[in-house]
C-alpha cells in the first residue's frame, strides 16, 4: 500500500497544500488543495474520499472534483464516508445549489456522481484488502482520524485535526503494533488562548499526548501554520526525548 501526500500544511503559500493523503491511486483522506496537482487521468481513478471532518481546508477540492470528472462519474459515483453531521455541513453549506450545485443529486437523484456513505467511530471499511477503522479526536466539531491496515499488515494512522484526546491513543494500543504516525500539532507553544479556541495542538500538548501511545512508530508532523514551521519542530524536539519528530512533507511517498 503506498501513501502520497498531496497536501499537509495548516495554510497555503509557494509550495504549501491544504490535507489530502493520496492512498493508493484509488482512495483520499480528506481533499483539501493537494488534490490540485493531480493530473486528470490520476483524478480519475479516485473512487472514495475519507473525511476527517467538514472545515474547509480538508474538503475544498471536493466540488471541483466532482465538477471536473462529471462526465467519468455518471453511474461511477465517487463514495465519500463520513460522519452524519459532516454530510449536513456538506449539504447545507457547500452543495446547496447556492456555493455548488448538488452533486449527490445530479445529474438525476438515482444517478448521482456523488454518495455519500456514513461511518460512526470503531466502525472497519474493508476496501481491495486495505482496512479503514475511524476513531474519534478532540476538534471543534465532530472529527475523526484513522489507522488504516494495508494488505500486508502494515499499519499507520492520521489524527486528521485534534487536540489532546485519549479515545485515538487507546484505540492505536489495542493493535500489536504502529508503523507510521502522521499527527498535527498546528501552532507554536506561545499560542496557547488560540489552540485552546481552535482545538489543535501546540507542541506542549501533543508532547504529553504522545506520552499516552505505547507504540514507537515513525513520527510525521502535519498542519502547521505556514511560517511556524522551524519553531514548532525545535519545541517538538525539546520535549520527545525518546521519539524523533519529522516534517511531514508535500510529495513524499510512503509504502506499507
Amino acid at each position: 500500500m503506498q501513501i502520497r501526500i498531496l497536501g499537509c500544511s495548516g495554510g497555503i503559500g509557494h509550495g504549501l497544500r491544504t490535507t489530502s493523503l493520496l492512498i493508493d491511486d484509488d482512495i483520499l483522506i480528506d481533499c483539501g488543495t493537494g488534490v490540485g496537482d493531480l493530473e486528470l487521468d490520476e483524478l480519475g481513478k479516485i473512487q472514495h474520499i475519507f473525511l476527517t471532518h467538514g472545515h474547509l481546508d480538508h474538503i475544498a477540492f471536493i466540488p471541483f472534483l466532482a465538477d471536473s470528472l462529471f462526465d467519468e462519474l455518471i453511474g461511477n459515483p465517487i463514495t465519500i464516508h463520513l460522519q452524519v453531521e459532516t454530510m449536513e455541513m456538506l449539504h447545507q453549506n457547500i452543495f446547496n445549489w447556492k456555493i455548488w450545485p448538488d452533486f449527490a443529486r445530479l445529474p438525476d437523484e438515482s444517478s448521482p456522481v456523488i454518495r455519500y456513505d456514513v461511518i460512526t467511530p470503531g466502525k472497519r471499511l474493508e476496501l481491495g484488502g486495505r482496512l479503514f477503522e475511524a476513531i474519534p479526536v478532540s476538534h471543534t466539531q465532530p472529527a475523526v482520524g484513522y489507522l488504516v491496515q494495508s494488505p500486508d499488515g502494515g499499519l499507520f494512522a492520521f489524527s486528521g485535526d485534534t487536540t489532546s484526546t485519549d479515545q485515538f491513543w487507546h484505540v492505536l494500543n489495542t493493535y500489536p503494533k504502529l508503523d507510521l504516525l502522521f499527527v498535527e500539532c498546528a501552532y507554536a507553544n506561545h499560542e496557547v488562548d488560540l489552540c485552546q479556541m481552535a482545538g489543535h495542538h501546540r507542541p506542549a500538548t501533543l508532547a504529553e499526548d504522545l506520552r499516552k501511545l505505547q507504540h514507537q512508530p515513525e513520527l510525521y508532523i502535519t498542519h502547521q501554520k505556514p511560517g511556524e514551521e522551524a519553531q514548532i519542530m525545535r519545541q517538538l524536539a525539546e520535549l520527545l526525548d525518546k521519539r524523533q519528530p519529522k516534517i511531514l512533507q508535500r510529495g513524499q511517498v510512503f509504502n506499507l
